[in-house]
């Protein structure tokens, strides 16, 4: 049972830089922002706190894709204590006859989990710390507090600027895509989720990365994660999976448009994409893939859809977002809840295990940690789950820095404008090196 200590913060914005400044000489740091979604949007937004931040590490697991859900299984039994961590894309072939051998050049671990030294929560403007009586006194809270709030905080902007290579140009792009279209003619699958990379070797400093993108596209999925000489800086706008007591809520994105240079023209983009059919089918077929997967382990009966179709808007984009939910049954360990809806359906195809198939004949580069997922299990055994897009990714030790964009290739896609929304998409990462 973990200590609490409260504090008032007069800045939240002001602490939270600070807190990753701080954070990011441990070792393993977690920092999960909500860039203050909690107060936005609609009543199916599903947000508790402003941050989450785990610091250091008690114990961990780390590595293996062939035994990483049991070993988080084991881990979260044994501590019934806050954890924090991500699944790679990978880890999908634990779960079926799959492989991942394409290029990957950021070494990720499949899976990553820590119960943290010292949890720290934002909510209401009351910031909690959490933390064990037997490594730390309240004493040494106080002080770990005092420093935080001592860091000073300049605005230099140490980023580089760099030329990025693609996996794809964007011919090779146009070209698969008319390759998976013909898998799609022949009843071979619905939808297949295509992605490609962008990358460069470089150093760059990942704290200014993360602010800069944070700033470019502050989202409700946002992270900054530190696992010794690697991070993710993410600016993602997708739930996977969350839940609350005995309820499961599933977010996924499927439809994107551009914001309008004006308020008429947003209005009338937002409206585009609301109504437009290629938009809605993407959705709705991977809305009928998460019923499916919520269905293994919900009660009978409970899975719904409690929102289609919802258009929400971010900083660089309008998002048509749906929420299905359901009911768990009694008994049903958590990891297992995990385990039957991953890899998320947004990120694969339908049907999902022949989408992957192809994802791996097609894509050039291991996907690893990105379409994977970040978040956290509480004592409680309630989680919050990310996926992992909108997302920088870099691997400190062989200067690599690399980010994936993609998108749904369904019968109604054309190939251009599927090239098109990509680099939509990474605009915002494209920036952080501009």
């Amino acid at each position: 049972m973990r200590k609490e200590l409260q504090i008032d913060i007069s800045n939240i914005e002001s602490f939270k830089k600070k807190l990753i400044t701080f954070g990011n000489k441990y070792e393993k740091f977690v920092f999960l922002n909500s860039n203050n979604y909690n107060s936005k949007q609609s009543q199916h937004s599903y947000y508790e706190y402003d941050f989450l931040a785990g610091l250091g590490s008690i114990k961990e697991i780390s590595g293996s894709e062939h035994s990483g859900f049991d070993n988080l299984q084991k881990l979260n039994t044994e501590l019934n204590d806050w954890l924090f961590g991500f699944f790679t894309y990978d880890l999908k072939n634990e779960l079926e006859n799959l492989e991942s051998n394409n290029i990957d050049e950021l070494n990720f671990p499949s899976i990553h989990f820590f119960s943290p030294e010292i949890v720290i929560l934002s909510k209401d403007k009351k910031v909690t710390f959490l933390y064990h009586e037997n490594t730390y006194s309240i004493n040494q809270i106080l002080d770990i507090i005092q420093e935080i709030e001592s860091i000073v905080l300049t605005e230099n902007d140490n980023s580089v600027s760099v030329i990025l290579n693609q996996r794809f140009n964007k011919t090779e792009y146009i070209e698969t895509v008319k390759k998976l279209k013909k898998h799609i003619q022949q009843g071979d699958i619905y939808e297949i989720n295509f992605c490609h990379e962008f990358y460069c070797r470089t150093h760059i400093d990942p704290i200014v990365s993360y602010t800069k993108l944070n700033k470019i596209s502050p989202t409700p999925f946002s992270c900054f994660y530190k696992l010794n000489d690697k991070y993710l800086m993410s600016a993602s706008p997708e739930r996977f999976l969350k839940k609350t007591g005995t309820k499961i809520i599933s977010q996924p994105i499927k439809g994107t448009m551009k914001r309008g240079a004006n308020e008429k023209e947003d209005l009338d983009l937002k409206n585009k994409l609301y109504n437009d059919p290629k938009e809605r089918a993407e959705n709705v077929m991977i809305v009928d893939l998460v019923r499916n997967d919520l269905s293994r382990t919900a009660k009978k009966g409970s899975v719904k859809v409690e929102e289609l179709y919802g258009i929400y808007s971010f900083k660089q984009v309008h998002q048509m977002i749906s929420t299905v939910v359901s009911e768990v049954k009694e008994n049903t360990n958590i990891i297992d809840i995990i385990k039957n809806a991953f890899p998320m359906g947004s990120m694969t195809g339908a049907p999902k295990i022949r989408a992957m198939q192809l994802i791996e004949e097609t894509e050039i580069t291991k996907r690893g940690l990105y379409s994977g997922s970040v978040g956290y299990i509480t004592p409680e055994n309630n989680f919050d789950f990310n996926v992992v897009i909108r997302s920088i990714l870099y691997n400190q030790s062989k200067n690599y820095v690399s980010f994936t964009v993609g998108g749904a290739i369904t019968s109604l896609s054309d190939p251009e404008q599927e090239y098109e929304e990509c680099m939509v998409k990474a605009e915002a990462m494209i920036k952080v090196f501009s």
